[in-house]
């Protein structure tokens, strides 16, 4: 990973991994439903519960919320410690940088624009007058969602899968682990850290560079 003539990709989870929160666990607090939300999502990250099932059992507790609160709750999302720092150098190095979330896409793309990432996916809460119906659709719903959208952006940037690097933290992130050149757990579930590379405990995305230089 230390030829900087290779082109490379870097492929991030965003809870809890580029954002230092579960956007789903906050935006629950807007319905009052945040214990339900929180019980199902740590069911979903220890892969105790299919993630597809996990998430629209999640997304219907959503229903009601406003639209709008969502838009102003997404420029208040933390980016993790030392994100900004690791997204500069990687850049410098080289890298084509991405996020792949279970969650929204309000939430991933502010990420993406605060940090100047080059791509970002995740899926989208459905609204009918401003108001959340309790549903919703994307590309990052099935078991196998992120490994594919790893194969979908290294392919269309002429990348090898065997210079991605991917990092993460629970069981929806095992798609990406099984195709990436390179796996990073990120403070991370058990049953992601049994499958990686390497496993950062330290709550700083910096540590990164001490493992891809």
């Amino acid at each position: 990973m230390t030829d900087n003539l290779v082109k490379k990709l870097i492929l991030f989870d965003l809870d809890s991994t580029l954002a230092d929160c579960e956007v789903i666990d906050e935006i629950a607090k807007f319905a009052g439903v945040e214990s339900e939300i929180k019980k199902i999502t740590n069911e979903a990250m220890k892969g105790n519960i299919n993630f597809e099932e996990s998430l629209r059992r999640r997304v219907r507790l959503l229903k009601g919320i406003p639209v709008e609160k969502l838009n102003k709750f997404a420029e208040t999302i933390p980016v993790m410690n030392g994100a900004p720092e690791l997204i500069l150098e990687l850049k410098k190095q080289g890298y084509v940088t991405a996020v792949v979330s279970g969650g929204f896409d309000f939430g991933a793309e502010h990420v993406k624009k605060v940090l100047g990432l080059d791509y970002s996916y995740a899926n989208t809460l459905l609204s009918e007058n401003g108001i959340l119906t309790g549903e919703v659709i994307g590309p990052v719903m099935s078991e196998t969602a992120k490994g594919d959208i790893l194969e979908k952006i290294a392919a269309n940037e002429n990348i090898s899968l065997k210079n991605t690097v991917v990092v993460g933290d629970g069981a929806n992130d095992i798609s990406m682990f099984e195709k990436a050149g390179f796996k990073i757990a990120f403070c991370a579930k058990e049953i992601l850290r049994s499958k990686a590379d390497i496993c950062i405990d330290k709550k700083d995305l910096k540590e990164i560079l001490n493992h891809i230089n």
